[in-house]
């Protein structure tokens, strides 16, 4: 009688794994975007296929559709990924609170005693098929590695200053950590990170991203002390995204830049919040004017520093 040998990664687990990517391309497709022909409408990263930044081995079948979506949901713009381990083995490292894009690793093996078998009887032994994900993050979630294994970048474009708007990020002394594909305020380290202004199709969004950024900077436990200690995807979460964004609007509008909605993907949450309770849009306007006046507080402060130091 032949015994079958179960790997950790077979039956269920893999039928699993198979169901949930198919589920993420169907997503894709449902929303209208093909995954295989709409990548490089609007990601920053060139034409190409994703690689391994450390061995350069090309990724290759459902692994190319995985990395391409997550280029273009997170503007990422290299087609290069590293593994943790990886990332580590060249001196580098994972960003801290990055998250990573889960590929799968497909391959065949042979149980220890089907090749018993396989000796006695004198044929072939039968493998089986597996398949088991790992993670891995793009190089521009990753810091300190070498040269030798980042993309080469092509020259930056020409950056379109607004003055005014610079002296205000400036002023505030916020941490601002310029790179990357994202654009955040990371609560616990208490950073703002945003692209770099010429990765921006319309360069004048990255000071409206700056300011939406701000925003919630001000909610800091050391500033305006907002309640910012809510999940994704929850009403308390939506309603901070209400107050940043309203904040950017404020800001944009009093260094006579077009305010624009810069979180589209939240207008729903916003429209059920609004209709649920009456009083949230003058709580956000109220909660968003003061973090506009503690941001702009900064450069009126240094204007009347600087006519005290003229005066004197």
């Amino acid at each position: 009688m032949r015994h079958t040998s179960h790997h950790p990664k077979s039956g269920p687990a893999r039928a699993t794994l198979y169901q949930e990517i198919t589920d993420r391309v169907l997503h894709q497709l449902e929303r209208g975007s093909v995954p295989w022909v709409q990548p490089w409408d609007g990601a920053r990263s060139p034409l190409g296929l994703p690689v391994n930044a450390l061995s350069g081995r090309r990724y290759s079948g459902i692994n190319i559709l995985i990395l391409w979506d997550a280029v273009t949901t997170r503007t990422f713009g290299s087609q290069r990924w590293l593994t943790f381990r990886q990332a580590l083995s060249v001196g580098g490292h994972v960003r801290k609170g990055e998250h990573g894009t889960t590929v799968c690793y497909a391959d065949r093996f042979v149980p220890k005693d089907e090749q018993t078998r396989a000796s006695e009887d004198g044929d072939e032994p039968n493998s089986i098929p597996f398949l088991k994900r790992f993670t891995v993050f793009n190089v521009e979630q990753c810091e300190d590695l070498p040269e030798s294994i980042l993309p080469q970048s092509p020259p930056l474009a020409e950056r379109e200053t607004v003055p005014a708007a610079d002296a205000l990020i400036c002023a505030t002394g916020a941490d601002f950590r310029i790179g990357g594909g994202e654009a955040f305020y990371h609560r616990g380290e208490d950073f703002i990170r945003v692209p770099h202004q010429t990765a921006f199709f319309d360069q004048i969004n990255y000071f409206r991203t700056c300011f939406h950024e701000l925003g919630h900077w001000t909610g800091h436990a050391s500033r305006l002390a907002r309640d910012l200690a809510h999940r994704f995807g929850s009403e308390g979460y939506a309603r901070e995204e209400l107050v940043a964004e309203i904040a950017s609007a404020f800001l944009c509008a009093s260094l006579a830049i077009q305010p624009t909605v810069r979180h589209a993907d939240y207008i729903a949450e916003w429209l059920k919040i609004l209709k649920n309770d009456n009083r949230a849009i003058f709580q956000a306007a109220s909660m968003a004017s003061k973090a506009s006046d503690f941001i702009l507080g900064f450069v009126e402060r240094e204007a009347q520093a600087t006519d005290a130091s003229e005066a004197a």
